[in-house]
């Protein structure tokens, strides 16, 4: 090979050795000086934070430690900060610190460079020294001249060897810049919205507040949003602007809207796609505004959740159409798919007493254009079987519900009872508000029914069956107010029931019943919360023998006290050899529960919990029941899988619950 290549190629091995042996690796950036909110904004502004575990080049590195000043500055003004002191500083020695201006408050030594400094001398000496070499050679040089270059290669890998830097970054934040004047005003027909000015009283921040850029745009975005959910579709900025000064740590802030006019309701029209199922007419009943009202999101949101209420639709598309008004009134146009017209269910029963079992179901979500729906169900189990047919009308004259016509059957033959029952329901069911559903309704029972210690095991002797008939209304009302249905961290549930019957007046016995239950969500945490359950029932009667099994109270098991066998807790039939003691029912209940959850990620969690309560005639016997659960959110609700022990002389030993579906 002729002289003058295997000089190039030298000299560009020693380009490519020089360059590998600056390479560097970050392990590690630690920022001080700050909460956590902004050393987390500050950690994700870092571009250095990418190249951790990396091998980077000594130039790459500092610029990027440079950068790391100018990128640490820019993610705290959000907070409010725009002169922090800055220094950065690597395990190498190298060391810079940034003022407010975002110059060096300390030029560095000759042997104090920043890292950009040192790595582009470094990289220029190895050019110098590879430029150097090849202009000293010629063609007519000696081979023999090529092992200092092979030397240099042998040595530089040594040099690449670095061990890993880690970064430290403090911060002083400095003086926050307050806002020091704040004009913020809405001119035109929105001035005199009293729901508007409440929000403009509420614009944060306010004179002499830290001038944090989420709670401006928060603020901002609220007021925008308001115009928009209130009519006013015309709403646009006529002056838009925040003067930040550094010196003075002031901002002044200058931010005027115009409402133009308020759009009011126009009409409205359905299109059902690809085939209409539901009349017209119908869908109009659940219009409660008047066309030319004034326009307000909240009608169309309302109208949605009535629309999924129903369970007709796949999908609901409210749009109203501000660019097609007509005399400042908003058509608004509703597009419907329909859901699937048959709901089939089947699944697998299993109960200690019952023993196992299958259901089956049916569902029609729409007989007719009327909307009728009906429903088909069965329970078979080895020893409790129950059939169910259920028919409802919409009702949506009064309040936003049904009308709900049903017939149940069943025939329990347990260990300790044999009863048959059916039972006429019918009832009126309306959302009176956000909050509150109410349901009244008429009850039919009669009911037949046989303890086990009643019977002689005679097979000559037939059984003493005791037999009821009653007739009577029921009222129920429920309250909820949760942030989440489906999981509620903050919230608060209650239902409330009243039903009493007359002799003479289609009943066998006079009683009057009342029952309240209540459950309370509170977050302790991001991932915990607290959860209290309350029950309270009270019978009004003289004749408590004459009440069938299916209007007394029970307590013991889920959703009741844990730690004992379904309805274990109460009047019950003595225990004899062979046989277990067996729930008679009560006039009275009172049962309580704490629970702590805590979730180790966002699908899984425990929980820790105590219940207590008793089913009572005269005075209660209270039993307490403590235990462990585990949960995860599944896609269908959380699963609640609780293990509980009884304290006071339970039946059975541990207890296992498992549970499925939404809290509320």
């Amino acid at each position: 090979m002729p002289v003058i290549f295997r000089l190039a190629f030298a000299a560009v091995s020693s380009f490519a050795i020089a360059g590998a042996a600056q390479a560097a690796q970050v392990s590690k950036v630690e920022i001080r000086g700050l909460d956590e909110a902004m050393t987390q904004n500050v950690r994700v502004s870092l571009s250095l934070v990418d190249t951790i575990g990396k091998d980077v080049s000594g130039r790459r590195l500092g610029y990027l430690l440079r950068e790391a000043e100018n990128e640490a500055r820019e993610a705290l003004e959000p907070f409010g900060y725009y002169s922090p002191t800055i220094k950065v500083e690597d395990s190498r020695g190298t060391r810079r610190i940034a003022t407010s201006e975002g110059t060096d408050a300390n030029a560095p030594a000759e042997g104090d460079r920043s890292a950009a400094d040192a790595g582009a001398a470094a990289d220029t000496g190895a050019d110098t020294r590879s430029a150097g070499n090849t202009a000293a050679g010629d063609s007519n040089a000696d081979p023999a001249a090529t092992p200092p270059v092979d030397a240099s290669a042998q040595a530089a890998p040594a040099r690449a060897a670095s061990p890993p830097i880690t970064v430290t970054i403090t911060i002083d934040k400095g003086e926050p810049v307050k806002v020091r004047r704040s004009d913020v005003a809405i001119l035109g027909a929105g001035s005199d919205d009293r729901y508007l000015k409440q929000d403009l009283a509420a614009f944060k921040p306010g004179p002499d507040q830290v001038f944090e850029h989420a709670a401006y745009e928060a603020s901002k975005t609220k007021i925008s949003r308001r115009l928009a959910e209130r009519g006013y579709f015309d709403a646009d900025f006529t002056s838009r602007r925040v003067a930040v000064t550094r010196a003075e740590h002031a901002a002044d802030i200058d931010l005027v809207w115009t409402s133009g006019q308020r759009y009011d309701m126009g009409p409205i029209t359905f299109e059902q796609t690809p085939k209409r199922i539901i009349r017209e007419s119908l869908l109009e009943r659940l219009v409660y505004w008047e066309q030319g009202s004034y326009y307000h999101q909240r009608k169309l949101d309302t109208f949605r959740e009535s629309l999924a209420r129903l369970d007709y639709f796949a999908s609901i598309d409210i749009e109203p159409q501000p660019d097609q008004a007509v005399d400042g009134q908003v058509p608004v146009k509703v597009t419907l798919t329909p859901a699937k017209r048959s709901i089939y269910t089947a699944g697998l029963s299993y109960g200690t007493d019952s023993g196992a079992g299958v259901r089956l179901g049916v569902e029609r979500r729409y007989l007719n254009d009327r909307g009728h729906k009906a429903l088909a169900q069965v329970d078979f189990a080895q020893r409790r079987k129950t059939a169910t047919l259920q028919y409802r009308i919409p009702a949506f004259a009064w309040l936003d519900g049904w009308y709900t016509f049903s017939l149940q059957g069943t025939d329990e033959q347990t260990d300790y009872i044999d009863s048959r029952r059916v039972e006429l329901v019918a009832s009126r069911s309306g959302k009176i508000n956000q909050h509150w559903t109410a349901t009244a309704s008429l009850h039919g029972l009669r009911e037949r029914w046989a303890y086990a210690d009643e019977d002689d095991n005679d097979p000559t002797t037939p059984v003493d069956y005791r037999s009821a008939t009653f007739l009577y209304p029921s009222l129920r009302a429920e309250y909820v107010d949760a942030d989440d249905r489906l999981y509620p961290r903050n919230g608060i549930s209650a239902t409330g029931m009243l039903r009493g019957g007359l002799e003479g007046a289609g009943s066998d016995a006079n009683f009057l019943q009342a029952h309240l239950t209540a459950r309370w969500y509170k977050g302790l945490g991001a991932r915990s919360r607290l959860i209290t359950r309350g029950e309270l029932g009270h019978t009004f009667t003289d004749a408590l023998v004459d009440l069938p099994p299916s209007l007394r109270f029970y307590a013991g098991g889920d959703r009741s006290v844990r730690g004992y066998e379904w309805r274990e807790v109460g009047p019950r039939i003595p225990a004899i050899p062979g046989r277990k003691a067996f729930a008679l029912g009560a006039k009275n209940v009172i049962t309580g529960s704490v629970e702590y959850e805590q979730y180790f990620n966002d699908s899984w969690g425990g929980a820790v919990f105590v219940d207590s309560g008793s089913a009572f005639d005269d005075s209660p016997d209270m039993r307490t029941g403590v235990g462990v659960g585990v949960r995860w959110r599944s896609p269908v609700g959380p699963l609640r899988v609780d293990i509980a022990r009884g304290l006071d002389n339970p039946d059975s030993g541990f207890q296992l619950y498992i549970n499925i579906g939404a809290d509320l």
